[in-house]
């Protein structure tokens, strides 16, 4: 996971914002990146997140950019898997919950965006789907997201995860009418559980008051993105 420390970008993105297209100085993002590439095996395949469920192989995305000759970067996914050491799978967030995947035996692993909406929508069960490995053999680490006691959501958030698990209800607390605080580590947690994912870790890690360490939308409105990153060691 990095921080927002140790880059170039000037403020409101100070320092070390990994997000393009989010007006932040493009050169200053470059820079950034290089920093970040420097500490990896190779480039990270970095997504076009939209708060979708879609989960790409980020060794295929680069074999099919390859034979076209094209960029292996922006694809339009919300999750990446690998099964391929040294391929790095990555995530970009602001408050919302990135996941990180691997087996015990060290075969697959995978990288998650899930905000509330795709996280309502089966981000998480699709990522450990397209794993392919049996569930119970998954390994799941939930990073620093918006945190319980700053994430007041509507209605209308709550309705969307009780329509398919009513027992989801413990995750929301009443702070008015009409407005429930969520918990996304809490919601995260019961999702894989319904997936068959018994070992999760992480969680509790709060970007909205950690401003130190951590970009917030929620916080700061205009800021920029840090990554959680994965890959498999040979």
């Amino acid at each position: 996971i990095t921080t927002r420390a140790g880059g170039v970008s000037a403020a409101p993105y100070d320092s070390f914002n990994l997000r393009d297209h989010a007006g932040d100085e493009a050169v200053a993002v470059a820079e950034n990146r290089a920093r970040l590439r420097r500490m990896l095996p190779a480039e990270p395949l970095w997504l076009d997140q939209v708060h979708g469920t879609d989960v790409v192989c980020a060794e295929e995305v680069a074999r099919q950019a390859a034979a076209h000759r094209a960029q292996a970067e922006a694809v339009r996914a919300d999750a990446s898997i690998t099964f391929q050491p040294g391929v790095v799978c990555a995530v970009l967030t602001a408050d919302c919950l990135p996941v990180l995947f691997c087996d015990a035996a060290a075969t697959v692993a995978g990288a998650a965006h899930a905000g509330w909406r795709g996280l309502a929508a089966g981000v998480l069960e699709a990522s450990v789907a397209k794993l392919g490995v049996p569930p119970h053999s998954v390994l799941a680490w939930l990073g620093p997201a918006i945190g319980p006691a700053a994430f007041q959501v509507g209605g209308d958030v709550r309705e969307a995860f009780l329509r398919t698990d009513p027992g989801a209800a413990v995750a929301f607390v009443s702070d008015g009418p009409g407005k429930w605080m969520a918990d996304l580590f809490a919601l995260a947690r019961m999702r894989l559980t319904r997936a068959g994912v018994v070992r999760i870790y992480g969680g509790g890690q709060c970007t909205h008051a950690d401003a130190r360490r951590f970009y917030s939308y929620r916080r700061d409105g205009q800021t920029g993105r840090f990554a959680s990153l994965i890959w498999l060691m040979p």
